[in-house]
């Protein structure tokens, strides 16, 4: 099933949505600020996108360059951190089976349409 995980505030996941509704295909939206993922969810996320914890987190957002900017932080914590906060989540993300990727640019989602 193909999934967005989105944040209607931000424009690239608003992009995002319009290429998803414009490939026709059926997909699910995911407010993730609305409705937090839990810890298996966020794992298999990452997994998916083949990265690590850090590079799935905004690192450019006032929560995280005033906490935790140039310091050394655990995969654990680092995931503690985006699950209690989630708006250090890139975004969009959008999951198609067992293929995910981040929407930034938005033109990325095309590749696992």
């Amino acid at each position: 099933m193909l999934k967005i995980y989105h944040n209607p505030r931000c424009g690239k996941s608003r992009e995002g949505l319009e290429i998803l509704k414009e490939s026709g295909k059926e997909f699910t939206i995911i407010k993730y600020l609305e409705n937090r993922l839990s810890l298996a969810e966020l794992t298999k996320i990452i997994e998916l996108l083949g990265i690590e914890p850090i590079d799935l987190v905004r690192q450019k957002e006032a929560f995280w360059k005033e906490n935790y900017k140039d310091k050394r932080i655990s995969k654990a914590h680092i995931m503690k951190l985006m699950l209690s906060n989630p708006k250090l989540m890139e975004r969009p993300i959008v999951v198609n089976g067992d293929k995910a990727v981040i929407g930034r640019p938005p033109e990325n989602i095309k590749t696992i349409l």
